[in-house]
Order: C-alpha cells, then structure tokens, then sequence
C-alpha cells in the first residue's frame, strides 16, 4: 500500500475547512494512517521548503506555513500520491478545476489549503519530518473490501 503525507495549510484551519476536505479523502477511499496537530517552527519550516528556503519568496512562505497551526496527515492506498494531488489541483486556485480541491475552495497560489507530497520519495521525506514510525498506525478498516478489488491494493 503506497503512502502520502498531507498538510492542511493554517488557511484551511483558519477558514475552517479541515473536516469538509478531510472528508472528501475518506469518501475517495484513501485511508488515513497517522494525523496530528501542531505548529510548524522556523526550523522545521526550512527543512519541509528546503528546496526554496534560498528563493526570494521564502521569507514569506515561513511567514505564512508558521503564522497558524496545521493538521498533517500520512494516507495510504493505491497510487495514493497521484490520487492525492489529482483531487487537490493545481496549485493556484484560480487555475484549479472546478470539482477539485482547490478549485472548489482556494484562489490564491500560496493560500491554496493543503500541501501534498509530489512523488513517493517526497512523501517518504516528508512523513519522516512530521511522523515518528510509531505514530502511523497500518490498519484494515472493516470495509476495504468495498473500495478496492483484492488485486487492486
């Protein structure tokens, strides 16, 4: 079972809309395996944007990512990481789908509720930042049966 770590911005906490998109994961099927809230450091800021942390913008993304507590999320299921980021969007919500995330919640590029890894080996990295081992819990909710095929997961 592929993983995926999700963030729900402190946008999405302040406009309260964690509960509405979590749901949206559940209702896809995808399952929810660690989720904690906390209050992201300048330090732990710099090792999330690591890539950008010498780019112009990032003094106002570790404004941003620090100003509010965030809800971060590990989901598995079947290529969990493109399911992921296929219903978030693209990152501006003025540019995002109707019917997505984004798209349905979001109008601003940096402002756009929830980050989500790109690649299998960004989530492995980034569940590695929020996540001790003995935090994600591997679990079969009863219906699994329901959502996927056998040969599917």
């Amino acid at each position: 079972m592929d993983r995926t770590f999700v963030m729900f911005k402190p946008d999405c906490l302040e406009r309260g809309l964690v509960g509405r998109i979590l749901t949206r994961f559940e209702e896809k099927g995808l399952r929810l395996v660690a989720m904690k809230m906390l209050r992201i450091s300048p330090e732990v800021a710099k090792q999330h944007y690591a890539e950008h942390v010498t780019k112009p913008f990032y003094p106002g993304l570790e404004s941003f990512i620090t100003a509010s507590p965030v809800v971060a999320c590990v989901f598995e299921g079947p290529e969990v990481v493109r399911v992921v980021r296929e219903m978030l969007g693209a990152t501006s919500g003025l540019k995002a789908a109707a019917g997505t995330i984004r798209g349905d919640y979001s109008s601003s590029r940096q402002m756009n509720l929830v980050h989500a890894s790109d690649s299998p080996e960004s989530a492995a990295r980034e569940i590695g930042i929020y996540f001790q081992q003995s935090e994600i819990q591997t679990w079969d909710p009863t219906l699994a049966c329901w959502y996927q095929a056998p040969d599917e997961g």
